[in-house]
């Protein structure tokens, strides 16, 4: 916002421009012209202060009378500080005396997707943290600071519920016709010694979105491109998630056409898949 002396140089900038007015030059502070600008500069000073009070007032009924919508509660736990404590009566953390890589480092929510369930009134709050590139859900300890902050932060009578479950296993089962003078036949490349089916479908798992729904036919085209692969058949893909009851893995279901992980994002298990390359 801009100072009473702020806008009192910029009449006078304003007033260099005219070549009419040149004949006012006087330097005194109480020259008549100089005093006018004064009044002037003060009216708009007091006109932009009631603006900018009446922002504040509408911001801040919009605050507290708008409920929030699903895009507000992500944006809210991508803000989590974990280590920090919040301001009094506000959604904001008290950063004071902290450097930006302490607040950055805090801030360990990395991924984050929230829906709303489709059989109650309940916000589904989906997130995961980030170690070595590789996504992983967070701590107990810090689920429940976590999930402290969202019921001080949430609007009330919100119901949610936080899902920081191991990723989503993916058991695929592939048989792969390849070209004999690219790839041998364990997949392996002649002339790199890597296993570029395996690379694009890691590359594939990190390029979907967190929360994205996972689609057979993508899949497979991101194979059919892979020089040396002719044609890359889909038998099946089964996969399973978290039983939040038992506390492991529930019996593996097959993907029909598409799937949305239930923790948000998937991981192969390559250990029990079968992909099997043929000429």
């Amino acid at each position: 916002m801009r100072t009473l002396e702020e806008i009192y140089n910029s009449l006078l900038e304003r007033k260099a421009t005219y070549t009419a007015l040149e004949v006012l030059d006087s330097t005194s502070k109480v020259a008549i012209w100089r005093n006018m600008l004064w009044v002037f500069a003060f009216l708009i000073w007091t006109h932009e202060q009631i603006f900018a009070s009446h922002k504040q007032e509408v911001a801040k009924m919009i605050e507290e009378e708008k409920a929030h919508t699903p895009r507000w509660y992500r944006t809210m736990s991508l803000a989590f500080q974990y280590g920090f404590s919040l301001l009094l009566d506000s959604d904001q953390f008290d950063n004071a005396n902290h450097s930006d890589e302490e607040i950055e480092n805090s801030k360990i929510i990395k991924y984050c997707a929230v829906s709303e369930s489709e059989d109650e009134s309940r916000l589904i709050i989906k997130i995961a943290t980030e170690s070595g590139l590789i996504l992983q859900p967070i701590t107990e300890e810090q689920k429940t600071a976590f999930e402290f902050y969202i019921s001080e932060v949430r609007d009330a009578g919100v119901q949610t519920t936080v899902i920081n479950y191991l990723p989503d296993k993916l058991q695929l089962f592939f048989k792969i016709k390849r070209d004999p003078n690219v790839l041998d036949a364990n997949g392996v490349s002649i002339l790199k010694g890597n296993e570029p089916i395996k690379e694009a479908l890691q590359q594939f798992l990190k390029e979907l979105p967190f929360n994205g729904e996972l689609v057979l036919n993508k899949l497979v085209d991101k194979l059919q491109v892979i020089e040396g692969v002719i044609n890359p058949h889909l038998i099946t893909v089964k996969t399973a998630w978290i039983d939040p009851d038992a506390g492991n893995y529930g019996n593996f279901e097959t993907i029909e056409i598409s799937k949305i992980p239930v923790s948000g994002y998937f991981v192969i298990d390559f250990e029990n898949s079968d992909i099997d390359y043929v000429v």
